[in-house]
This record gives C-alpha cells, structure tokens and sequence, in this order.
C-alpha cells in the first residue's frame, strides 16, 4: 500500500512540475486565454467531427501546449 502512495505522490509531483513549466512557457511566449480558448475550441470541433470522445479539459491543456511550443 505504501508503494502506491509514494507513486501517486511522484506522479503529482510531476504534474505540478509540468504545469509551472507550461505556465512559465505561455508567459514567455505572451499567449492569451483567448488564444488558448480558440484553439481548443478548434480541437474540439475537429475532435467531434471524426466522433472522438474527449473533454474540455483536455481541449484546453492541448491547446496550451501547441501554444507554448
């Protein structure tokens, strides 16, 4: 049982890292959230035109990272 905490701990330590990191990108670069919403509105309509499941949440954190590179 220890074993899982100690995963679940090093995953979500990784996740924060990955997420300061996609922050600290999308400053540098000045990407907007009006940017970030209208590409993941792009990725949703493309998403759902080809009948894929998904979330918004997903839409959005893609975006963010083709944004940010």
């Amino acid at each position: 049982m220890a074993t899982k905490k100690a995963t679940s701990t090093k995953k979500t330590d990784t996740s924060k890292k990955a997420a300061t990191a996609a922050k600290s990108n999308l400053k540098k670069k000045k990407i907007t959230a009006e940017q970030i919403r209208n590409r993941a509105a792009q990725i949703y309509a493309d998403r759902v035109s080809k009948g894929n499941h998904g979330d918004e949440l997903s839409d959005w954190l893609q975006a963010e990272k083709e944004l940010a590179n």
